[in-house]
């Protein structure tokens, strides 16, 4: 099944939804992931391996992190090849002051924001949806 690819779509359609819990960025400059852990998601660098990991699970393992993100998912099917739907996003955000780092997956983008922004956030995403005129 194909992702959408139109923005207008795109930015109607997103119904972002703010997920529960406390997600963390940790690093492994040697590249091994210890065993059991479960990740959201990870990318291999030259200077380690980064895990987008539940806060509970990286402190459990004893691993570092020093921000502490909230989780939304625009619950869209955005195509890969979609073009503006990250800046429209990440700029209607800007503008409120919040940061984001946006996963991009095959069937959903995912954002990561400040934990205590996250509330916020979900709001702001659900004003640009109903944005005619998007940003």
């Amino acid at each position: 099944m194909a992702g959408e690819t139109s923005l207008a779509a795109l930015l109607r359609d997103m119904t972002p939804v703010l997920n529960d819990g406390e997600y963390v960025y940790c690093t492994l400059p040697d590249g091994q992931m210890p065993a059991g852990l479960q990740p959201l998601g990870s990318f291999r660098e030259s200077e380690g391996l980064t895990l987008i990991l539940p806060r509970a699970e990286a402190e459990q393992a004893g691993l570092a992190f020093d921000y502490v993100a909230a989780w939304l998912t625009l619950e869209v099917h955005s195509a890969l090849q979609a073009v503006g739907l990250t800046a429209a996003v990440a700029t209607a955000l800007a503008r409120a002051g919040i940061s984001c780092n946006v996963v991009a997956a095959w069937y959903h983008d995912h954002l990561f924001v400040a934990h205590a922004d996250g509330p916020r956030a979900l709001d702001v995403l659900r004003t640009l949806a109903r944005s005619p005129e998007g940003v």
